[in-house]
């Protein structure tokens, strides 16, 4: 469960705590080649969420471990040449399913996609791919699920509704029974001015149609009327989503990037970010991560895990 009363912290702790109930997750992790990308693997494996399988050249991690101090002596290490040939392998170490889970280490996140996105040999699915920030915000009540801020840079409708329905997917695997999506523009009515007014508002005609299901939506609606019940009913608008959504969905990856990373900057916010979409979640870290960012990524991405396992 993600739910959490009361403002500050302590949020992702509550995620720690459904992991713990649960079995690790086979994981392959693609180049873990700096000491930021291997302990964050190690960390996880030590709370129990993550069995790592460390793709890459055998002598550069055994470098790494022990000049970060790390113990990697029980991990299994499959012996790659280079970063594209590491994601590679761990994208197949997926395919067949070896693994559950595919993580990068500290290769760029281009090199991974790539890997995954392979028309031959990847990991595509029906689905559109998408990016979440999962945000533990010190000011807001709840867990709260950025999309699309890194991978979709221009969606279209149809690209929208794939990425509202893979953060509605993981809003329920982490507990929620009936997520709460606000669909941000600028204003809160429609408009032919701004097309994201107009994907809002068909978005959530959608969702009447069952073309998205599982959630409540309701958009168009500017930041503060989807974050503030008054700031809502000062404007008149009448919502079950103004004041408490689980999920924002941006009108394009600039916006949702620097919603993030303001309220990462700004308000003191953790992150931890996933890509969806694929046919297992893809954990993403960054090496400006913190260590309760990084796990808390693992975490989610265990908990999706577990109900794809129970609901394939």
């Amino acid at each position: 469960m993600i739910h959490q009363a009361g403002s500050g912290t302590g949020k992702y702790e509550q995620m720690l705590v459904t992991c713990k109930n649960m079995k690790p997750i086979p994981t392959a992790v693609a180049h873990p080649c700096e000491a930021s990308a291997l302990s964050g693997a190690v960390e996880a494996a030590n709370l129990g969420i993550i069995i790592p399988i460390l793709v890459g050249p055998r002598d550069k991690i055994e470098a790494t471990a022990k000049s970060a101090g790390l113990d990697i002596s029980s991990f299994e290490i499959v012996d790659t040449s280079h970063s594209n040939a590491s994601a590679a392998k761990a994208v197949e170490l997926v395919r067949l399913a070896q693994a559950e889970l595919l993580m990068k280490g500290s290769l760029h996140t281009d090199e991974l996609m790539a890997a995954v996105v392979s028309r031959e040999g990847g990991l595509r699915t029906g689905r559109r791919i998408s990016h979440v920030f999962v945000m533990d915000i010190p000011t807001y009540h709840k867990v709260l699920i950025v999309t699309d801020g890194a991978i979709n840079i221009f969606p279209t409708l149809e690209d929208k509704a794939d990425i509202c329905q893979n953060a509605i997917d993981l809003a329920i695997s982490l507990g929620l029974k009936k997520p709460k999506v606000a669909i941000l523009a600028a204003v809160e009515t429609v408009t032919s001015k701004m097309p994201a007014t107009i994907d809002a508002a068909a978005l959530c005609k959608m969702a009447d149609r069952k073309q998205i299901t599982g959630a409540i939506l309701d958009g168009p609606l500017a930041f503060d009327n989807a974050i503030s019940k008054e700031a809502a009913l000062t404007k008149g608008i009448h919502s079950e989503v103004a004041g408490d959504p689980d999920i924002v969905l941006a009108p394009d990856l600039e916006a949702g990037n620097i919603l993030a990373k303001q309220l990462s900057f700004l308000a003191k916010a953790d992150s931890a970010g996933l890509v969806l979409g694929a046919r297992v979640p893809i954990i993403l870290t960054s090496r400006a991560d913190s260590v309760r960012s990084r796990i808390a990524s693992c975490a989610v991405a265990m908990l999706a895990a577990h109900a794809r396992r129970n609901n394939p």
